[in-house]
């Protein structure tokens, strides 16, 4: 991305942020379309298997070829992933893959055998065919911003796939502060070497040392938003494509990869999705910290975790290195 270009969207961003991120601001109305980009992130409040798809649809993107549905299968019964009965219907719309890769901690899926247990006893295996990506090898992709990493390591198996549904569960995170599409793509796609090679901000990248090197967050999270931009482009190449969807449902503060998470406190509020993924989880974040609290619906201990652990700084970073853009256009389906 051009300075000048980059230059503007910032000003744009801190104009934005000033009217309570109001697309339909005078400001920018009078903005030239040429010089601040305004990405489109659809919604809907309901959750059920034919909303996921008729998201999806509204997007308006045909998938191509052999299609991977990027997921998380939870670290045990207990996490809020996203189930099988919810993901089932949109899954068979896109004829798809459910992949994942293996974790960097012990756990029940840290190893392919493990994990391909844990898929089929959650029921995974009963809706769609489970490819663990990095059951064979991995590779290194390149990224653009060489800041903390120099590459991405994945899966050996992502260059079967010709399109990627992003299908993030938006929730807490103990290490991140909160996971959406961007985690979903960086450190979910990221094969255990690289899922440590991003945490450790690109000084390890064997699974054994990956407590060893969590002392600079802030380096971890533009490592997430670098690996991020390297999954995004390699899916930008020709005859490729990606889309990316939030599910705002069961949000613990708590990880899925947590096998006891906290229970949620914050009620469901619906789905987003759209083709740019800063938009896209800078719309559920604004959704969370915009939200009026109450007994029994509390958006303050995700807000609180989320600001301990900079959290949003993913997003920052990721519209600074040109990812996407935090000017968006929230388009209601229902």
């Amino acid at each position: 991305m051009k300075k000048r270009n980059l230059s503007f969207i910032l000003m744009a961003s801190v104009i934005l942020t000033a009217c309570g991120n109001k697309q339909s601001s005078k400001e920018t109305e009078e903005m030239p379309n040429d010089t601040i980009p305004v990405a489109k992130v659809y919604f809907t409040k309901d959750i059920t298997p034919e909303s996921l798809v008729k998201i999806y649809e509204a997007l308006g993107v045909t998938p191509q070829g052999k299609v991977a549905v990027k997921i998380s299968t939870g670290e045990s019964a207990e996490s809020y992933n996203l189930k099988p009965e919810l993901i089932k219907d949109l899954v068979s719309k896109v004829n798809g893959t459910l992949v994942e890769s293996n974790t960097a901690y012990a756990g029940n899926r840290n190893t392919t055998e493990a994990h391909l247990k844990a898929a089929k006893e959650r029921g995974y295996m009963d809706i769609a065919e489970v490819d663990i990506l990095d059951s064979e090898g991995d590779l290194k992709i390149p990224v653009n911003d060489t800041t903390w990493i120099k590459y991405d390591i994945v899966g050996s198996h992502l260059p079967n796939y010709d399109f990627m549904v992003n299908l993030a569960h938006f929730k807490g995170h103990q290490m991140g502060g909160f996971g959406g599409v961007l985690k979903n793509a960086s450190i979910g796609v990221a094969s255990t070497a690289g899922k440590t090679y991003i945490h450790s901000a690109g000084r390890a990248e064997d699974w054994e040392h990956f407590w060893e090197y969590t002392d600079n967050q802030d380096g971890f999270i533009e490592s997430m938003a670098s690996a991020a931009q390297g999954v995004h482009n390699y899916f930008k190449q020709p005859g490729k494509d990606i889309v990316y969807i939030d599910v705002m449902n069961n949000m613990s503060i708590d990880c899925d990869c947590n096998g006891h998470p906290t229970a949620p406190g914050l009620l469901d509020m619906g789905i987003l999705a759209s083709t740019d993924p800063v938009a896209l989880d800078k719309a559920a974040i604004d959704m969370v910290f915009n939200h009026e609290s109450k007994e029994g619906d509390d958006a303050g201990p995700m807000i609180e975790r989320i600001k301990e652990l900079h959290g949003t700084h993913i997003i920052d970073h990721a519209e600074k290195i040109g990812l996407g853009t935090t000017n968006y256009e929230l388009i209601n389906i229902d």
